[in-house]
């Protein structure tokens, strides 16, 4: 009964701050040091369809239950990871975002997985990268966790939508993650766009050792988030070397 009060309290204080921005129901933590944090953000914009969507959602999910990744996050000096989902598209619509998950373990990433695999699709529309990018950022702020490194995890099909409002564009927060010590990092879906890899480099990324991946379709989203996820684990851009996606970083724009 409480639970389903708090819920409907929360909804509802979505509902009156829409205009405002997104609602972001942190879990409570204080001051959580942490070797990563680390938001993913996802297109739900119309050009990803249903089955699409749920690719994406998947992939993420088989990549953190994966025991390569698990392993990794163990290695780091915190031997943990934080992590959320941001979920965007129309850049005049509210963004959706989950709680942050702390990972240290199989089972803490198995909780991740399940509620990011998970998680209802309530946006659509155009493709509003800046808007997503801006408000990954915003979900790094006042949440109790303290990193060694931040990055944004940016994965779509499509370059940016010129929008019909007054909106943060991907240039304005892209100099933003710049300002902040933010990473912005890109995985280019290629199912549509064969040429968007480079238009992700070129305005996607940001901050130190920025790079793309790449994924042929939605079918092989799942392998490319795994090699993501690795190598933003691992913080070494050498590990691009020994990775099957093709990989693209920032110093060769």
């Amino acid at each position: 009964m409480m639970r389903a009060l708090r819920n409907t309290i929360f909804a509802a204080a979505c509902a009156l701050s829409a205009l405002a921005g997104p609602c972001w129901p942190v879990k409570a933590m204080a001051d959580v040091a942490v070797d990563l944090e680390l938001v993913l953000a996802v297109d739900a914009s119309g050009s990803v369809d249903p089955d699409e969507y749920a690719l994406q959602l998947g992939g993420i999910a088989a990549a953190l239950r994966d025991p390569d990744v698990v392993a990794a996050i163990g290695k780091g000096p915190h031997g943990r990871i934080a992590v959320a989902l941001v979920v965007w598209a129309d850049a005049s619509r509210p963004v959706d975002a989950s709680a942050w998950y702390v990972i240290a373990t199989a089972g803490d990433a198995e909780a991740a997985a399940q509620a990011f695999a998970a998680w209802p699709r309530r946006v659509v529309g155009a493709t509003g990268i800046g808007a997503g990018l801006a408000a990954a950022m915003r979900a790094m702020e006042r949440n109790g966790i303290r990193a060694e490194r931040q990055v944004v995890d940016v994965s779509g099909d499509g370059i940016e939508t010129p929008p019909r409002d007054i909106v943060v564009l991907i240039d304005t927060a892209n100099a933003m993650a710049e300002a902040r010590g933010v990473t912005v990092n890109g995985l280019a879906i290629l199912n549509e766009e064969p040429e968007l890899a480079r238009w992700y480099r070129d305005n996607v990324l940001a901050g130190r050792d920025a790079f793309v991946m790449t994924a042929a379709g939605y079918e092989d989203f799942a392998v490319a988030m795994k090699a993501k996820l690795l190598r933003e684990i691992d913080g070494l851009p050498n590990l691009a070397a020994a990775c099957p996606i093709a990989t693209t970083s920032r110093s060769e724009r």
